[in-house]
């Protein structure tokens, strides 16, 4: 592609539109056309997202959206504002059929309103035709990743059981009592357990790949006391052996440039700041336990955004997307 893709985000103030941002400003297909948020207008974008200073000159716009979406030569815009406010802004806003839309709230992950659900290790041809993608949800791509060679093999005969922890940007930048510092450090707590709502996504996902899946999936989540990654540890029966997962694994995600089988244990470092899944095998009795690991900002949600914006355009999937992990 010679012409860059001129790219708007709708609410950029918050953790997503901060990722998203440190991604798009390093894509060489992309030329940032506006960043929108009502919270922070005609101010300077490092002077919220501080480790951008020196890496643009952006200023947040406080602009009526309904003419920043009719910009001449607009390609794309993410929608980065909570839960329900996309659904709220195609309502008031009139989106021109040439400018795909990427949403990386909860509203359209149904497939509603002609939705493609964006995870590209489950339907990757679907996305690359699609004109709007529903972004998944950080814990859904996370158990999805764990569960999906299964699925594809008619595999999951029994209930599955998950256990998984996120970080504090998880909840997002408002406050409340489970977000501040002085009490999310050094503790753990169960919130939302077997009622997450990325239980129905899940779902939606499994039974795209095996249609008759009617086993339930016991889901507890955890707060973890760390602030980005996701561990799920997924688990359910299985009968072959752990060689034969193996296999089974890797052939499902040989095409695929960011999810990975490990060998060895895995740990959340090894994703941070990436748009990596990283999946492990191990074998109990007839138990398979599959560790499933993400960073629930870039993989979890803007990086795959990205990588959605990728296979859209017919860029190289992973174009921008080439990050490295914190590591230490």
């Amino acid at each position: 592609m010679n012409q860059k893709l001129n790219v708007g985000i709708i609410g950029g103030a918050g953790y997503t539109g901060g990722e998203l941002l440190r991604i798009l400003i390093n894509h060489p297909a992309v030329e940032l056309a506006f960043v929108h948020s009502k919270s922070q207008a005609g101010k300077p974008v490092y002077s919220t997202h501080t480790d951008l200073l020196g890496d643009t000159e952006q200023v947040f716009s406080g602009e009526d959206t309904a003419e920043l979406v009719k910009s001449d030569g607009l390609s794309v815009i993410f929608l980065c504002s909570g839960h329900g406010e996309s659904a709220k802004f195609l309502a008031e806003n009139n989106v021109p059929e040439t400018v795909k839309i990427i949403d990386l709230s909860t509203d359209f992950r149904d497939e509603s309103n002609g939705f493609v659900y964006g995870l590209p290790e489950l339907q990757r041809e679907r996305i690359q035709n699609a004109t709007k993608i529903a972004n998944p949800g950080c814990f859904a791509t996370s158990i999805e990743l764990a569960l999906l060679p299964l699925a594809k093999a008619g595999l999951l005969n029994q209930d599955v059981h998950v256990s998984a922890v996120t970080g504090s940007t998880g909840a997002g930048q408002a406050l409340s009592p489970t977000t501040h510092f002085s009490w999310r450090n050094n503790n753990m707590s169960i919130y939302k357990a077997f009622t997450h709502q990325h239980l129905k996504e899940i779902r939606q996902s499994i039974t795209t790949l095996q249609a008759g899946f009617d086993q339930a999936v016991h889901f507890v989540p955890y707060r973890g006391d760390f602030t980005r990654g996701i561990m799920a540890n997924v688990y359910t029966t299985f009968e072959g052996s752990r060689e034969e997962a193996k296999a089974l694994y890797a052939d499902y995600y040989a095409s695929h440039p960011f999810t990975h089988l490990s060998e060895a244990p895995i740990d959340v470092k090894q994703v941070v700041n990436t748009n990596k899944g990283l999946i492990h095998l191990e074998k109990h009795g007839d138990q398979l336990l599959i560790t499933s690991i993400i960073d629930n900002l870039t993989k979890g949600a803007s990086g795959q955004a990205v990588q959605n914006m990728n296979l859209i355009f017919g860029l190289p999937e992973d174009m921008g997307l080439r990050l490295k992990p914190v590591a230490f």
